[in-house]
């Protein structure tokens, strides 16, 4: 049968000034097969989450179902034991409350007198590019894409990691005197956005500076610049501070006239996954999802940003309802401190550092001081280690011939990382890091079990970034506790497997394909040139939503929920991570500084001790990387030309995305359509 692909329900496109960035941008190309979205395996666990000093222990067991009544009255004798008579959770189950966890709010601390001599010590012995003059300003321009994994010298790009380190390192780097952001247009979602967010408010209780200017300016930037002191704008800077909006298109129409027919079968009546496919206009499932998603973030955003700048909702409200545009207005009305261009700014920040103005403002930029090490400022940790795991991106099961360190989560690779540490002493809790809308769901499947067998072993912390929705909640909920930002996209428990019909379009251009096979079933996935036979669709629907199934039983167990109470929440909806918490399907709001905090909980290390996070995701270059990188630079290559090909590349199927929808063959399946490989070879020739 064909691979099923866990995916995030979006399928709607999001623009960048209102949710787009919170979803992951996909490229558009089309496959005539398609992909199941799990496969059927079987297996029995037992999950114990390690007990902690404060919190009661919870223990339970999750097993894989099949379609057969024995595993069937299986499930429901495990129910009734998980469930009393009254019909809830029994004590062994115990639900914590976010308010039962740590918060690991960042608290700043100035160094004593013997800190401070020895940092003065390592300073002197520091690498010629770790050298940082007295006085010296921060400064990092926070636009485009932000990657959730840390990046080498020779990438490009900013990474969420490394911004975060740096603002942690500038708030105690005795040379550092403020940090000057720019801050233009971002292709990030609300998760990061948030992270960055906390941290700029972290770096402020040191009682440094730190400044915003913003040239172009949409509800995000703004969002991360009034969490500064100041924020400037030149006279002709872009503000569109007009509100969030979502669209969803639809491709249906497109197909019929060219002769495409898709058939997908999707389970979970807000699985959206596949309507942009085979409908022309949005769904009202569909219509309510979008709807509470968009309700959620604009809430946050007016709440958020009229608390810091001393207004009311309603004033924000109605300030961005008169559509204003011009920047006097903006300063006059107390949204941005002055209107300056950047030089004026630089000159009042080397005012402030008491300069003259003959003299030269001392700045280091993001990549030099990323490569300043914490160690050289005293922070390198305790003897306590902690691993961190990040998982970002689309799932794949194995490694594509182009693909490169940044190219998405290869379960093999990660399944690797998770059994070092698993077999390692050296680390007493792992971080798993997700970013992911899903993917693959046997290898999310396979990383799952991984997972849990870690588990077992020592405490494991899911934290959520942007995204982990469908295959990334689905190795989420393999840990034993899970935190999300308030705007992360989770949940999307469901699956969605389709085809194309590609008879009409064969006979428009020409093309004949006949096929002879043995096997009732054998052409389920070759015969693109007609339509499913009853038998065949029958079988493609049963398969789907056997799939669904076992996500939402495994889902159900794995959090501590009857089927009944998991079917309300799954059905392939798409929440933002306040609302998951509110409905079981997370345990706290927060950072990856909270999630650390709970892992020392966990792992009975004090709260007031220092732990070493020890990052097994950083990368190293690869040839492919660099050559990329080299392309960008000299012939500026576009990122998704190169993305394409990287997918259509991949084993020897067709691998195609669609606002979040992934139909991808079965690997290594011999029947290559000449018409994708056309496609696949007019890319290869740039």
């Amino acid at each position: 049968m064909s691979r099923l692909l866990l995916l995030h329900t979006p399928l709607t496109s999001i623009h960048r000034r209102t949710l787009t960035s919170l979803l992951p941008n996909p490229n558009l190309t089309l496959s005539p097969l398609s992909s199941l979205q799990f496969r059927n395996h079987h297996f029995s666990i037992s999950f114990f989450l390690s007990p902690s000093p404060s919190l009661p222990r919870r223990t339970f067991s999750v097993h894989a179902f099949d379609s057969s009544s024995d595993t069937k009255s299986k499930q429901e004798e495990e129910e009734a034991e998980e469930v009393g008579k009254d019909g809830k959770i029994n004590s062994q189950t115990v639900k914590i409350s976010d308010a039962d966890y740590p918060s690991g709010e960042f608290q700043f601390e100035e160094f004593n007198w013997w800190r401070k001599f020895t940092v003065k010590l390592k300073m002197l012995i520091a690498l010629p590019w770790e050298r940082v003059r007295n006085g010296t300003v921060l400064t990092m321009k926070l636009r485009g894409q932000i990657s959730d994994q840390f990046k080498s010298r020779f990438s490009s790009g900013l990474s969420l990691p490394q911004i975060c380190e740096n603002i942690v390192k500038a708030a105690y780097d005795p040379r550092i005197s403020g940090i000057y952001l720019h801050i233009e247009s971002l292709s990030c979602g609300w998760g990061k956005v948030e992270e960055i967010r906390r941290h700029i408010l972290d770096f402020k209780k040191s009682g440094k500076f730190i400044v915003a200017f913003v040239p172009a300016c949409r509800e995000k930037e703004y969002y991360l610049a009034c969490a500064c002191e100041e924020i400037y704008a030149p006279p002709s800077a872009y503000f569109s501070l007009y509100g969030l909006t979502v669209q969803a298109q639809f491709l249906r129409g497109v197909f019929d006239n060219i002769g495409i027919e898709p058939e997908v079968e999707r389970i979970g009546k807000y699985k959206s996954a596949g309507d942009q496919l085979i409908r022309k206009t949005m769904s009202e499932e569909n219509c309510e999802m979008l709807t509470a998603l968009l309700d959620n973030i604009y809430g946050n955003w007016l709440d958020r940003v009229s608390s810091v700048k001393g207004k009311t909702r309603e004033d924000l409200e109605n300030f961005i309802n008169e559509g204003v545009y011009e920047v006097e207005r903006l300063k006059e009305e107390g949204w941005i401190t002055n209107i300056r261009y950047d030089d004026e700014v630089i000159s009042m920040l080397r005012e402030r550092l008491g300069l003259h103005k003959d003299k030269h403002l001392n700045m280091v930029d993001y990549r030099k001081y990323s490569g300043v090490r914490k160690w050289t400022l005293g922070l390198s940790g305790g003897k306590d280690k902690i691993a961190v795991i990040r998982a970002s991106g689309s799932i794949s099961r194995v490694k594509g011939p182009f693909s490169v360190s940044s190219s998405g989560i290869i379960g093999e690779q990660l399944i690797e990382k998770i059994r070092s540490v698993r077999e390692s002493k050296r680390y007493k809790a792992a971080i798993l890091r997700i970013d992911s809308p899903g993917g693959d769901a046997l290898a999310s499947d396979l990383m799952w079990r991984e997972i849990r067998l870690l588990a077992e072993s020592k405490p494991v912390i899911a934290s959520m970034s942007d995204v982990a929705a469908s295959g990334g909640y689905y190795m989420a909920m393999a840990a034993g506790t899970i935190v999300a930002e308030n705007l992360t996209l989770t949940g999307s428990i469901g699956v969605v497997t389709g085809r194309f019909n590609l008879g009409k379009l064969y006979e428009k251009i020409g093309f004949n394909k006949e096929i002879i096979s043995r096997g009732k079933y054998a052409e389920l996935l070759a015969a693109d040139q007609r339509p499913l036979r009853s038998d065949e669709a029958e079988l493609f629907a049963k398969s789907a939503q056997n799939a669904y199934m076992q996500f939402r039983d495994k889902a159900a167990f794995s959090r501590s929920m009857t089927v009944d109470k998991m079917e309300g929440v799954a059905q392939g909806r798409v929440w933002t991570g306040q609302d998951a918490a509110s409905r079981g399907l997370v345990d706290a709001i927060g950072g990856l500084s909270r999630a650390v905090a709970i892992a020392k909980l966990k792992a009975n290390i004090p709260q007031d001790r220092q732990v070493t996070l020890v990052e097994l995701s950083r990368p190293s270059p690869s040839l492919p990387e660099l050559l990329s990188g080299i392309g960008n630079t000299l012939v500026g290559v576009d990122r998704t030309l190169k993305e394409l090909l990287q997918e259509l590349t991949f084993a020897d199927g067709v691998q195609a995305r669609m606002d979040g929808i992934m139909f991808q063959r079965l690997e290594g399946y011999a029947y290559a359509n000449p018409i994708f490989t056309l496609i696949k070879d007019y890319l290869s020739s740039f």
